[in-house]
C-alpha cells in the first residue's frame, strides 16, 4: 500500500470517528443518524415508523426526527433477567411464595 493510500485510509477512519462522536452528542436525531445510531437499515426503520413501533417525530408531515433518549429507552426495553439477576431472585421467590 503506498503511504498515500494509508494516509487516505486514516483520514477516513479519523473522519468516522469524529461522525460517531458528533452523533452521541446529539439529542434529536434525524432519519439518517437514527439509522445508524441503531443500526438498523432505512427500510426497516420506515417499517417500526409507520407501525408506530419506535417514538418518533413528523413535524411537517414528511421528514422523521427522533429523541436519541427516547431511542435509549426503546432499545432497552423488555429486558431479559439473567439467573444471577438479583431481581429476578426476588421475583421468583414472591411467585413461589404465592404457590
Amino acid at each position: 500500500m503506498t503511504d498515500n493510500a494509508q494516509i487516505l485510509e486514516k483520514l477516513t477512519e479519523i473522519a468516522n470517528k469524529l461522525d460517531e462522536q458528533n452523533l452521541l452528542q446529539k439529542t434529536v436525531l434525524n432519519f439518517n443518524e437514527a439509522c445508524k445510531y441503531l443500526d438498523v437499515s432505512p427500510s426497516h426503520l420506515y417499517k417500526l415508523t409507520s407501525t408506530k413501533q419506535v417514538p418518533h417525530f413528523c413535524p411537517q408531515g414528511k421528514k422523521l426526527y427522533f429523541k436519541r433518549m427516547e431511542l435509549d429507552n426503546w432499545l432497552q426495553r423488555n429486558r431479559q433477567a439473567t439467573p444471577d439477576d438479583p431481581e429476578s431472585d426476588a421475583s421468583d421467590l414472591v411467585i413461589r411464595g404465592r404457590k
